[in-house]
C-alpha cells in the first residue's frame, strides 16, 4: 500500500519501512469462465458490488485489512493483464518453483 491502512495505523508502508521502490498488494475478485454471457457478468457485477458496498460488509472487510474497491469487469481484467507479466517476471527472476 502506498499509504497506511486506517485500521492499522501503526503498521508502516513498505516505503516507510525502507523499501521505497517496492509495491505489493492483494486483490480479490470473482472470475467466470470465458464465454460467460454478458448479462450474467453484468448481474454478478451489480449484485456483488451492491453487497460489498453495504456499510457493514465494507466495515468487516476494512477490519480485516481490505479496502473495498468495486471495479468494473473491464477494469479488473485490465488489472490482471498488468499483474500477470509483472509477477511472471518476479517468478522467473527469483527462480521460484512450485512444489
Amino acid at each position: 500500500m502506498l499509504q497506511r491502512h486506517g485500521h492499522l495505523p501503526d503498521v508502516p508502508t513498505l516505503a516507510e519501512a525502507g523499501l521505497p521502490h517496492q509495491e505489493a498488494d492483494t486483490i480479490l475478485g470473482i472470475l467466470v469462465p470465458a464465454g460467460t454471457p454478458q448479462p450474467i457478468i453484468a448481474l454478478l457485477y451489480r449484485e456483488i458490488g451492491s453487497a460489498i458496498r453495504q456499510p457493514d460488509v465494507a466495515e468487516k472487510l476494512a477490519v480485516l485489512g481490505f479496502e473495498s474497491i468495486v471495479n468494473t469487469p473491464e477494469e479488473f481484467a485490465a488489472r490482471i493483464d498488468v499483474d500477470i507479466p509483472k509477477w511472471a517476471n518476479v517468478i522467473r527472476t527469483a527462480n521460484i518453483k512450485a512444489d
